[in-house]
């Protein structure tokens, strides 16, 4: 009786091996995404001209997935009708986009933060000024590309005005934005949408290598830093998978499962607090709130995430609990496969057919390198006025998070800071959750700025355009203000 499920199971035409249908068609595209991983983890290995471009293992195994990909299209399989590629495979790799970019935040939100670090006053400084140096490449960013989009939408027809706020979601914060808020706009009348953020998003990854490469090259020749020698190993983590006071390793349940399960509860709650609000009756919050938080899912659930680990960390300073659950080395390794995993996907998502159109190439083009090149030297002189005690490995930091991801901005640091002995990182990371609190304008207007249609008469996009500049002058303003401040104390202390 026991067997009976299984075989039920085997003889559903689901789990037939010869029907190659949505569940293997989901199962397949998987299997290949870990497949390509492993071949770019390797071939980055032995090709020295690709150990050299610092570009992370995910980027190579997305261009070599979408490579192969397009030539799987136009080849005689795809004309025969043996169509792996098919639409449940594409929203696999789009929905893999989506809650990646949520999973790799709260594991990383999850982590336990010592004491010390948490309360050292420079570290505190440090984090608000990086939290504004964010937001305000945000805001450029945002800018850039709005007033882009404004003005190519006279010339082509097929670019919506306000399509350019895509560009901070896919530099600033990866493909899973880009993508989701490019499908909405797509399903708003902007054709090619989704593969338009995307696209965004891998110009991103590109501009933060090769901007990267070529300054720490400069630098390194300047004798400003020192690069690491390609020969040496990269420095270990100085966490550890079993600590003092932790749970064990392996008893009745594995101490993975616990950090697994704890991400999970975090994003359950996530939906439970999103999901509710779409039934409340008032336009304004089911069009737009309910949206814009699904939308930004990663950021509700980062909070949860806090939250969640301070009532653990309660719990067991009463003795509620006895043993400490997180772990920071397994939750570092989740967020690295969540972000691998996003990376490849978001890249291999990319359907060139709905890139065919003359307007979203000349605007793409526009875009990413004008947006390329502000960012680099906004974020280069923000830097260097906010960290002047260690502004190379500062800008090399935040020019990779804010083009590509964060974990682009700590490879292009370990090339000259192996060992992290800057607290470029800890600015990174703390500066991350300044920047939610002073972001929350910039996301309401990506969720109001095309209320008003697909037309330059829209009242929103001008108002949204508005603020976006007058925000972006405030905060620098804000920037240069909490400089002055501080130093001023701190000649107050030395006198």
């Amino acid at each position: 009786m026991y067997l009976l499920p299984i075989v039920n199971l085997a003889s559903n035409s689901a789990f037939n091996s010869g029907d190659f249908n949505v569940t293997w068609s989901i199962v397949f595209g998987l299997l290949v995404v870990l497949a390509i991983l492993l071949l770019s983890n390797f071939l980055r290995r032995v090709i020295p001209f690709l150990r050299k471009s610092l570009l992370p293992v995910a980027f190579i195994g997305g261009a070599i997935g979408l490579g192969l990909k397009i030539a799987f299209q136009y080849s005689e399989l795809a004309v025969t009708g043996l169509n792996v590629y098919t639409d449940g495979f594409k929203a696999m790799l789009q929905v893999i986009t989506y809650h990646a970019l949520a999973v790799g935040f709260i594991a990383l939100s999850l982590k336990v933060v010592s004491k010390e670090r948490a309360k050292s006053k420079e570290m505190g400084r440090d984090s608000v000024k990086g939290g504004i140096i964010i937001i305000g490449s945000y805001l450029l960013q945002a800018i850039i590309g709005v007033t882009v989009t404004i003005l190519l939408s006279l010339v082509f027809t097929t670019i919506v005005p306000y399509a350019g706020i895509i560009l901070p979601l896919g530099y600033g914060q990866g493909p899973g934005q880009a993508m989701t808020w490019g499908s909405t706009y797509e399903a708003l009348g902007f054709a090619g949408g989704t593969d338009f953020g995307i696209t965004i998003s891998t110009m991103g990854f590109l501009s933060a290598a090769v901007g990267g490469v070529i300054y720490l090259n400069y630098a390194a020749k300047k004798g400003f830093v020192k690069r690491r020698d390609e020969n040496e190993n990269a420095p270990q983590s100085d966490e550890m998978v079993e600590k003092q006071g932790e749970v064990p390793l392996s008893e009745s349940i594995d101490k993975l499962t616990i950090q697994v399960a704890l991400i999970g509860i975090v994003y359950l709650l996530t939906f439970a607090i999103i999901y509710p609000l779409s039934f409340i009756p008032v336009a304004f919050i089911k069009n737009t709130i309910v949206p814009l938080l699904f939308g930004f899912n990663f950021i509700v659930g980062t909070m949860i995430a806090m939250l969640v680990k301070k009532l653990l960390a309660a719990l067991q300073k009463r003795k509620i609990i006895k043993k400490q659950y997180i772990n920071n080395f397994m939750l570092e390794r989740i967020a690295g496969l969540a972000f691998d995993m996003m990376i490849i996907s978001s890249i291999m998502a990319i359907d060139i057919r709905n890139l065919a159109d003359v307007g979203l190439i000349v605007t793409l083009a526009v875009i990413c390198v004008i947006g390329a090149f502000a960012t680099f030297f906004y974020v280069k002189y923000m830097t260097f006025k906010a960290y002047p005690g260690y502004k190379h490995q500062g800008f090399v930091t935040f020019y990779g998070n804010l083009t590509g991801t964060a974990s682009d901005g700590i490879a292009l640091l370990r090339e000259i800071d192996p060992t992290f002995m800057t607290p470029s990182a800890d600015s990174l990371v703390y500066g991350s959750t300044v920047a939610i609190a002073l972001g929350f304008p910039v996301l309401l207007i990506v969720g109001y700025i095309y209320k008003g249609g697909n037309t330059l008469a829209s009242v929103s996009l001008w108002v949204s355009y508005g603020i976006l500049i007058a925000y972006f002058v405030a905060i620098n303003l804000l920037f240069f203000f909490l400089l002055k401040r501080h130093k001023k104390k701190d000649t107050q202390v030395q006198s």
